[in-house]
């Protein structure tokens, strides 16, 4: 949408939440403006392999920093506060994002009331970790163990697993993402402005639908369970001649499905009929499905349920997953123009009109203040010299 082209968001940003919510936004098309100390900067710029054998450009700083622009400022600093002024005004921000903690927002001037003041529709939004009372530190796995997610993973028996995405970082980024759009529609039907604050633990316990109301309303003891769901049958993991698959059959229409195939046939059995009676059973339901398919191979099988409409699926590992003809066509692309390095990015949750434009192609990730001299000097009017007086003094 032409709209999202017109919007700028200036976000004071470092590790991983807010970055990829930026990144989302940039995937609209936004102009997105990430800001970072002049010395410190974002420490997921030093994590993974120095590919391009540069400082701060290391292989997990560019997995969510595609499509952005980047410049440095010392917000401790006076100037670097007024420079800050100045960026809200000139650049018309419609979005200012920071995921610091809330001790610092006045004392680094990016207050909500200090920037409203410069553009009274601004949409200032944070992310922390519990909220804008706390000034706890936090980082996924402690929100995942604080959530009750951690405890909900891993096998029956053993350990609390953390998960295998950081769904606490992304969770929010996406629960951010729709109250920025909201607060935008809000925008243009009244003219105002909004304040959000994201709490990355309400985030993570608020996709503990079943486990909380269960637990709370009906004192039910909700933990792991490993792969074999805890309320439908035969959903699990299931090893077949040549390697693993995943079954689910949600509900008995389906297990009527199943059972009159032939190679099912000697399950089809009056007390399995309905899926309470599979769950009363299901460790020895599931130990005769296994004894079924150690017979077929996960092709075998996965034709079959394709003609019956089962859901089925082999365990794909990554590189599977490139390949898989529905995830090939929509990965994004970032090439650097220095290095010639191409980016394989994932796909987006949906194709925007910008990124159909754009041919799936994103800028490289930007470089430790490498849009400095554009923003600084060509938008605000600073001189080279200027600039070198503000470097000199930590300020940018």
């Amino acid at each position: 949408m032409e709209i999202f082209k017109k919007m700028t968001i200036l976000s004071l940003e470092q590790a991983t939440t807010l970055p990829y919510l930026t990144y989302r936004l940039a995937q609209d098309g936004m102009n997105v403006i990430r800001l970072e100390h002049p010395i410190y900067g974002d420490p997921n710029r030093m994590v993974g392999e120095n590919y391009l054998k540069e400082e701060r450009m290391n292989t997990y700083y560019l997995c969510i920093n595609a499509g952005k622009r980047a410049v440095t400022l010392n917000l401790a600093e006076e100037k670097g506060k007024d420079i800050l002024k100045e960026l809200i005004a000139k650049l018309h921000v419609d979005i200012f994002a920071t995921n610091q903690l809330p001790r610092n927002y006045v004392k680094l001037g990016i207050d909500y009331e200090t920037l409203k003041g410069i553009k009274p529709d601004i949409i200032w939004l944070s992310i922390t970790g519990f909220g804008p009372d706390s000034n706890e530190a936090a980082y996924e796995p402690i929100l995942e163990a604080r959530s009750g997610l951690m405890d909900l993973t891993g096998e029956k028996d053993g350990d609390p697993q953390s998960l295998g995405i950081p769904l606490a970082d992304m969770g929010t980024s996406e629960h951010a993402y729709g109250l920025l759009m909201k607060a935008l529609l809000l925008r243009e039907k009244t003219g105002q402005g909004s304040r959000i604050d994201m709490s990355m633990l309400e985030s993570s316990a608020s996709w503990l639908t079943v486990p909380i109301t269960l637990t709370a309303t009906f004192n039910q003891k909700i933990t792991r369970h490993g792969n074999t769901h805890q309320f439908f049958a035969p959903v699990s993991v299931f090893k077949t001649k040549n390697g693993y698959v995943y079954m689910a059959v949600g509900n008995d229409r389906q297990w009527k499905a199943m059972v009159s195939l032939p190679l099912f046939k000697s399950l089809d059995k009056p007390e399995y009929e309905k899926n309470e009676g599979k769950i009363n059973d299901v460790e020895n339901l599931n130990k005769a499905i296994s004894e079924i398919l150690s017979t077929v191979t996960s092709e075998e099988l996965i034709e079959l349920f394709n003609q019956i409409g089962l859901p089925v699926s082999k365990i794909n590992d990554i590189p599977a997953v490139l390949q898989d003809p529905l995830i090939k066509r929509r990965l994004l692309k970032s090439k650097d123009p220095e290095s010639g390095l191409e980016l394989t990015l994932p796909p987006p949750p949906f194709v925007t009109p910008f990124l159909r434009e754009s041919d799936s192609t994103l800028t490289f990730p930007p470089r430790f203040g490498e849009h400095n001299g554009e923003i600084y000097s060509d938008i605000l009017g600073y001189s080279e010299d200027d600039l070198s007086v503000f470097k000199e003094k930590g300020i940018i």
